[in-house]
């Protein structure tokens, strides 16, 4: 696979697991600072990585919640609650992903991402 291979792979499960409105307003966005930028995480984030066959999306989902509360990457955080739909994860699942972050990463980045997910929850329930 070449680089142009990966990216049209990378931009189609990018548009899968975070939508097509999102991803349109990436792209707008993109400019001369940043382009280069969007273009690696197209090839190798969504490309490479969330292509493989090793780990269903469910499972990236949850693991890229975790590691983001780890991290305590509140903007990507939420960005990948509204994603974890889109591949089956529930709100009972990621309650469970927070409960076990409370442990492994700290309560206080629990306490936080428990906030967040409700405020995702709340938006997404309006919207509805």
């Amino acid at each position: 696979m070449d680089d142009r291979d990966r990216h049209d792979a990378g931009m189609k499960v990018r548009r899968a697991v975070l939508g097509d409105a999102h991803v349109d307003r990436t792209v707008k966005n993109r400019n001369a600072f940043n382009e280069e930028y969007q273009d690696l995480i197209t090839r190798y984030a969504w490309g490479e990585i969330w292509t493989r066959p090793g780990l269903p999306r469910h499972t990236r989902s949850l693991l890229v919640l975790a590691l983001m509360v780890a991290l305590n990457r509140g903007d990507e955080f939420k960005m990948h609650v509204r994603a974890a739909f889109s591949n089956g994860v529930t709100r009972e699942e990621i309650k469970e992903v927070l409960l076990q972050c409370a442990i492994y990463a700290g309560v206080p980045a629990a306490n936080t991402a428990f906030h967040q997910a409700q405020e995702v929850f709340a938006e997404m329930d309006k919207a509805t």
